[in-house]
């Protein structure tokens, strides 16, 4: 069922498309539901890597901001700031980190490799506490993911290439 949408982004089945609590997903129906007496057109988008499938009516896809993969120019603006220097804020730790989620989750790859710079931490340097690596995976896991379906190439190689960029 490969069909276009009236709405002001238009998804396809097939499709890649981020979902900013989750990450990369695919589109895998477009489909009409009929949900407490009223029916509505929703977005089927699997999550392969998490096992899930969300549906998300097709009226709240832009307001939960769903969208695209991002365009090669946002993509290289991302990795210009993994680049640059670490910026940590000399703020509790738990302040830091609540800012943290809150730019993973805001599913832009500039804000997420913002985070992965401020939380990179190469061989010789000091050790990072549990609750800084698992946020520092996190946000490398989205932004590699993303870079991966933007360059056509596998998860693994993308996040090579991020941490080739940070370790310059």
């Amino acid at each position: 069922m490969n069909k276009k949408i009236s709405s002001k982004i238009a998804f396809n089945s097939g499709d890649f498309v981020v979902y900013p609590a989750h990450g990369v997903g695919k589109v895998a129906d477009i489909t009409k539901q009929k949900i407490a007496g009223s029916e509505l057109e929703l977005i089927v988008v699997n999550f392969d890597k998490d096992k899930m499938t969300l549906r998300i009516p097709m009226a709240k896809a832009e307001t939960t901001g769903l969208r695209r993969i991002s365009a090669s120019d946002t993509m290289d603006e991302a990795l210009g700031v993994l680049k640059g220097k670490a910026r940590v804020k000399k703020v509790m730790w738990s302040r830091r980190a609540q800012e943290y989620e809150n730019k993973i989750n805001s599913g832009n790859p500039v804000a997420v490799a913002e985070v992965i710079r401020d939380l990179y931490r190469s061989e010789n340097l000091a050790e990072q506490s549990y609750s800084e690596r698992q946020i520092y995976e996190q946000a490398l896991d989205r932004l590699a993911n993303e870079y991966a379906v933007c360059q056509n190439i596998s998860s693994a190689d993308a996040t090579k290439k991020l941490l080739e960029i940070l370790a310059k």
